[in-house]
This record gives structure tokens, C-alpha cells and sequence, in this order.
């Protein structure tokens, strides 16, 4: 097995002959926080507050022809995202940052769907934002 990094004990991004459960398309987003001082008859003033939380999104393909479970896999993420539940973010054996993350919105696609109800596929997206 490959393991590509994960989410806590929530997610585990990996690569072997059995399952493969990986992302795609991720983006991070790192910004500051600046008010402007208005003085009066002069220009504006910036002011830094300090660092923005950071965003991610990514995206997951849920497909139990590549040995994972969609619905199984579906419901823990969104009981953690009910929860409030915070992970750490780890990929490439290196932490995202210093800080936790929390799973801010889901968004999921059923795509595959067997006769019977049995979900075969799904896409997810997911929002994560730094937690301090």
C-alpha cells in the first residue's frame, strides 16, 4: 500500500493492488487580513492583522469497483462535518499546516446507483478550513 497522506482517522488517501482512494484538483487558498485607516485629508493607510485562515478544496472519487465503499464512506464524512469534528491534514507525510483542519461543506454527486439502491459511485467535493 501507498499511502498519500489523510484526514485524521477520518480519511485515508492510499494506492495499493485493492483500493484506490485518492484526490484530485486540490486548491489552497492562503490570505491576510488588512483594514484601511481612513485619515482625514490624506490617503488611506493599510493595516495588517495578521494571516486569513487557509481554505482547501479537493475533490474524491468514490467508486467501489476501485475497493472503496461511497455510502459507508459518505455517511462518516458527514457525521464529522454534523460534528464539528477537526483532523489533521497530512499529505506526503508532511502536514498542510500547523494547525487542524474542519470540513466546512460536502457536496456530493451519486453517479452510479444499482437497481436495488446500492450506490456503486459518487463524487465529492470537500471543503476544508484551517481550525485555531
Amino acid at each position: 500500500m501507498a499511502k498519500i497522506g489523510n484526514l485524521g482517522k477520518l480519511i485515508t488517501f492510499e494506492v495499493s493492488s485493492k483500493k484506490v482512494f485518492t484526490f484530485n484538483d486540490m486548491t489552497r487558498k492562503a490570505s491576510g487580513r488588512w483594514v484601511k485607516q481612513e485619515p482625514i485629508m490624506r490617503k488611506p493607510k493599510s493595516e495588517f492583522l495578521g494571516a486569513d485562515l487557509q481554505e482547501v478544496s479537493l475533490s474524491i472519487l468514490l467508486s467501489s469497483t476501485l475497493g472503496v465503499k461511497p455510502r459507508k464512506t459518505l455517511e462518516r464524512i458527514v457525521k464529522a462535518v454534523e460534528k464539528g469534528e477537526h483532523f489533521t491534514f497530512v499529505i506526503g507525510g508532511k502536514p498542510v499546516s500547523k494547525n487542524k483542519w474542519i470540513i466546512t461543506n460536502i457536496s456530493e454527486a451519486w453517479d452510479v446507483i444499482l437497481s436495488k439502491g446500492e450506490l456503486v459511485q459518487a463524487k465529492v467535493e470537500l471543503n476544508l478550513q484551517e481550525y485555531s
